[in-house]
């Protein structure tokens, strides 16, 4: 297909861009704490040597879509003893957590800007055998450079808003130009595959998938912190409110309030979704007047409230409680994963703006494994009523269990598909 207009002009831009583009991405992530050297990364400068044999190249933008492929980089490799894998993502945070979690046979770098040079020095290094992109982030050039190498390509977890999805439709040859590229396009749910097919991605190729953050194994754990904080706790209860956005700790501090009318000794963990606002939220809690500890500062739980302000160690605080409370969904924000939550052994607690996760929801609250709450006071009671009731906490943490090991039974499938798809057998 010839290409169209809109991608050449896009093309153009990118070229007179990418000067000013690379230098602000390079000092967002030294800002970051990344070293100059790996910041160059963006550029296009690998920082690591390409192994022989087959490479598996997986880009993933967020921290959640990056972790969410962990566990699938896993299972290929397994399937594929001799295949080396090359993960890319954009951010610092990303990084950070995939180096703690990252497979065996897999190096980390950080995305190329999507223009000309940087694709051009990454994909000559690399020389990816398959590339696979998760959820939304499609960058064009990214994808027709990588398509015109030979590579086999797939899109799996794809996902995309009501807006983008609109967006594509005003631009038929445009997407018809992009989504060919891919020899196979796995969605989250039946309704994002027919909406793919309508934005003209190939029928035959688009397929329902799954939610691959379901398959993410449980988080890390370090078990000396874990019992230095439980011998500190005793037998307080205690309740874990994470991943909070700004707006949402208000409401989460009034439903501790209201809780610790009835049971005084009861103790929160606060994680906000972003370590680098404590200080912000810790504010909000001398507010209230209640007594706490910070991690950042070094100190253990205790007290009314933890405020859990460090990158990496949400497994710790998971581990401390049978009921967690997941952020991002008091406010529209979408929500977060909860099978993180379900395979670290606690019920989940979750506002009603889930629309990430709103099959995952919808089918754990059918299960009995999660709750959907709408407010401080809806918050307070529906702990309370866990609290006071053990043998329905108990219930409620086996069905979370039992439904994260349902899920993760999927992923063989998924990985047996895209080694097919891709011709990596």
């Amino acid at each position: 297909m010839r290409q169209p207009l809109l991608y050449r002009t896009y093309v153009a831009l990118s070229m007179l861009m990418v000067p000013f583009v690379a230098r602000a991405t390079t000092r967002k992530l030294m800002r970051a704490d990344v070293t100059a050297y790996r910041a160059h990364e963006r550029l296009g400068h690998a920082t690591e040597n390409r192994v022989e044999g087959t490479l598996i190249w997986f880009h993933a933008a967020s921290v959640g879509e990056s972790l969410s492929v962990l566990a699938l980089i896993s299972r290929i490799g397994a399937v594929l003893p001799k295949a080396h894998f090359l993960i890319t993502s954009g951010t610092a945070t990303s990084a950070t957590l995939i180096a703690q979690r990252m497979p065996p046979r897999c190096v980390h770098q950080f995305a190329p800007l999507d223009a000309p040079g940087p694709l051009k020095r990454f994909l000559k290094h690399w020389q990816p055998d398959a590339a696979i992109f998760v959820e939304s982030e499609l960058w064009p050039q990214m994808l027709r450079r990588t398509h015109a190498t030979g590579a086999s390509m797939a899109l799996v977890n794809a996902r995309m808003s009501e807006r983008s999805i609109a967006s594509w439709a005003k631009r038929p040859r445009l997407a018809t130009y992009l989504f060919e590229v891919f020899d196979l396009i796995l969605t989250q749910n039946d309704a994002m595959a027919e909406a793919m097919v309508r934005i003209n991605a190939p029928a035959p190729r688009v397929a329902r998938g799954q939610n691959l953050k379901s398959f993410a194994g449980p988080l890390p754990q370090d078990e000396d912190l874990i019992f230095e904080a439980r011998a500190v706790l005793g037998h307080l209860p205690v309740w874990v409110a994470a991943s909070t956005h700004a707006g949402e700790e208000q409401i989460i501090l009034a439903a501790h309030e209201r809780l610790r009318v009835s049971h005084p000794d009861l103790h929160l963990i606060l994680v906000p979704r972003h370590p680098e606002r404590g200080d912000e939220v810790l504010k909000l809690i001398t507010e209230t007047g209640m007594d706490y500890t910070r991690r950042s500062s070094g100190d253990l739980p205790g007290g009314a409230i933890y405020l859990a302000d460090t990158l990496g160690e949400l497994g710790n605080w998971f581990a401390l409680s049978d009921i967690v409370f997941l952020g991002g969904s008091l406010l529209p924000i979408g929500g977060h994963n909860p099978f993180e939550v379900a395979q670290s052994g606690a019920t989940v607690l979750s506002g009603n703006h889930v629309f990430n996760f709103a099959e995952t929801f919808s089918a754990m609250e059918a299960a009995g494994a999660a709750r959907i709450v709408a407010d401080a006071d809806d918050i307070a009671a529906q702990i309370d009523a866990l609290l006071r009731d053990k043998q329905s906490r108990d219930k409620a943490v086996a069905a979370a269990k039992t439904f994260a090991h349902s899920e993760t039974a999927k992923l063989d499938t998924i990985a047996a598909r895209l080694i097919k798809a891709l011709r990596l057998s």
